[in-house]
């Protein structure tokens, strides 16, 4: 039986070459003014799978966001730029009617087949136990008002990290959470795709609540996730020009980073 994730990011090939898709976009993913854009990469990551056999797991991904996506029928197309031994690379671009959401460059490859060759300074942030952590269940209404897609997966927030819900920011440009979908399904790449923009977006931690626009994301997948809660952190360093930068890490059960990301979002309005 699939999970609610995989059913609402399912693509169906709509021609005898495979590169374009039919999606049905669900309004459970809604936040702000749109759909969730780590929701809506992960449907083109689905699409792009679909399109390079043998190569099912995303590397890299940059998608930048032209409009705000809707519940409903869409569709991705898929153009195959590269096929090498090892990797391949693909655009695509998601589609509503004449409106193109979002246009992506990928490079996709096996996982499974890469060298067990890890050398890293990087070490897995501090979060408390899961059982000390604060659920998003406890998100003010108004919060779960805007942003439906907290129905979606379960968050426990860091508690230093929540002073945002009560009014009292703590201005550190810092959100970190433990999270695994609402069905318990174990972590893969693709899902990986959402999890770098699930959390909500770090200028909240400045009492600025709100819908922010993603308008560039790019992420690099490492590894694929071990079964279980995954670890995930958010933060910036730098808010200019309406702007600000939001980098993510992912750590999985087995205590390695499995995938990491950088956006570039509108400030809430």
């Amino acid at each position: 039986m699939s999970s609610v994730f995989d059913s609402q990011t399912a693509v169906t090939s709509l021609d005898d070459h495979g590169h374009t898709y039919a999606a049905t976009l669900d309004a459970g993913w809604m936040v702000g003014g749109g759909l969730n854009g780590g929701y809506l990469l992960a449907v083109i990551g689905n699409a792009l799978k679909a399109s390079l056999p043998g190569k099912p797991d995303p590397l890299s991904v940059s998608a930048y966001y032209l409009s705000a996506s809707t519940e409903g029928p869409a569709e991705v197309d898929v153009r195959v730029l590269r096929e090498g031994g090892s990797v391949a690379t693909a655009a695509a671009d998601l589609r509503q009617g004449d409106d193109t959401r979002i246009t992506v460059l990928a490079t996709y490859g096996d996982l499974d087949r890469q060298a067990d060759d890890v050398r890293t300074t990087a070490e897995p942030f501090d979060l408390p136990p899961v059982e000390q952590c604060v659920p998003n269940t406890m998100a003010p209404e108004s919060l779960r008002k805007v942003a439906p897609l907290m129905g979606r997966f379960e968050m426990l927030f860091h508690p230093a990290h929540v002073g945002w819900t009560v009014g009292e920011p703590n201005n550190s440009g810092e959100l970190s959470a433990w999270f695994r979908l609402e069905d318990g399904r174990d972590p893969d790449p693709i899902e990986l795709l959402l999890v770098v923009d699930a959390l909500p977006p770090v200028m909240f931690t400045y009492g600025q609540l709100g819908w922010a626009p993603t308008l560039e994301l790019t992420v690099h997948v490492r590894a694929k996730p071990a079964p279980g809660w995954l670890r995930v952190r958010h933060a910036t360093r730098n808010i200019a020009g309406g702007m600000f930068e939001e980098d993510c890490e992912v750590w999985d059960a087995a205590g390695r980073l499995v995938a990491q990301s950088r956006q570039l979002a509108r400030v809430p309005r």
